[in-house]
C-alpha cells in the first residue's frame, strides 16, 4: 500500500483529518494500493468556504478569459491522457483503451466549455409590451457541487466541473471513494491551467460528505450521476434544502 489520498481544497492537496478511511484496490490484481480519507462535515465546509471566497473574482472575469483557461485545461488533459487512462485502469479496472475512450469523452465536454462566450450571450427583445423591453442576462449561481460515480472517475467530473466553472461558478466535486485519483489529478491540472485556487475543490468520502453537501446553505446547486435509489435520495434531500438538483439515476 503506497498511497494515501486526502482532499484538494483551496488549490492544494490536504490530508484528511477525520478518523475514517476507505481502501483503494487495483481490480486487476485484488491488491490494496492505498487508502482514501473520508471527509467530515467540517472538511466539506472548508471546501465550500474556499469556493465561496474564490467565486466572485472568478465570475467577474469576462467569459472570454474563463474560456482561455478552459482551452489550457483541454490541452493539459490531452497531454496527460495516458496518465489519466492508467489511473482509471488501475483503480476502476477498465482496459487502457476503454479508459482512454472515457477520458476523451470528458475532454470533449471541456472543448464544448471553451465556447462559453457564445453560450452565455443574453437576449434583448424590444416592445414586448407597451413601453416594455425585455433583457435576459445569464448569471452564475455561486458555489455548485457534483457527486460522481465509480464507473467513470474522469469522464463524469469532466462533464460537470468545467462547464460550471466556465459559467463563473466555483465547484466542489465529491467523487467515488473507490477511485479518487483522477479527480484529484484533474484539479491539479485545472490549477496549472489557470483556474484560481478555491474555484475547484475535491472532497473524498462517503455518505457523511454527501449529506454535508446536500445540506450546506452555501451550495446553490448539485449535480449527481449514479444509481436510481441514490438519485432519488439526492433529489429529495437537496431540494428540501432549497437547492437546484440534477439527479441522473
Amino acid at each position: 500500500m503506497d498511497k494515501e489520498i486526502g482532499h484538494f481544497i483551496g488549490g492544494r492537496r490536504v490530508p484528511g483529518r477525520g478518523s475514517e478511511y476507505g481502501p483503494i484496490f487495483n481490480p486487476a490484481t485484488g491488491e490494496q494500493t492505498g487508502r482514501v480519507a473520508f471527509a467530515t462535515a467540517e472538511e466539506v465546509d472548508e471546501a465550500v468556504q474556499a469556493a465561496k471566497a474564490a467565486q466572485p473574482a472568478w465570475a467577474a472575469l469576462p467569459p472570454i478569459r474563463r474560456a482561455r483557461v478552459m482551452f489550457r485545461l483541454k490541452n493539459l488533459l490531452e497531454q496527460n491522457l495516458d496518465k489519466l487512462a492508467r489511473m482509471v485502469s488501475e483503480e476502476h479496472g477498465k482496459t487502457l483503451e476503454d479508459a482512454k475512450g472515457s477520458v476523451t469523452r470528458g475532454i470533449e465536454v471541456v472543448e464544448f466549455a471553451c465556447g462559453i462566450p457564445e453560450l452565455l450571450k443574453g437576449d434583448f427583445s424590444q416592445d414586448v409590451g407597451t413601453g416594455v423591453d425585455l433583457l435576459s442576462i445569464r448569471r452564475p449561481l455561486g458555489v455548485c457541487a457534483g457527486i460522481t460515480p465509480f464507473n467513470f472517475p474522469a469522464m463524469i467530473p469532466l462533464w460537470m466541473a468545467p462547464l460550471a466553472m466556465a459559467c463563473g461558478n466555483a465547484f466542489v466535486v465529491k467523487p467515488s471513494e473507490k477511485d479518487p485519483s483522477c479527480p484529484m489529478f484533474i484539479a491539479e491540472l485545472a490549477l496549472e491551467a489557470g483556474v484560481p485556487p478555491g474555484v475547484l475543490n475535491v472532497v473524498n468520502g462517503s455518505k457523511e460528505a454527501v449529506n454535508a453537501i446536500l445540506a450546506h446553505p452555501d451550495i446553490a446547486a448539485v449535480s449527481f450521476v449514479g444509481s436510481t435509489p441514490v438519485a432519488e435520495y439526492v433529489y429529495k434531500t437537496g431540494t428540501a434544502h432549497g437547492k437546484r438538483v440534477q439527479a441522473l439515476g
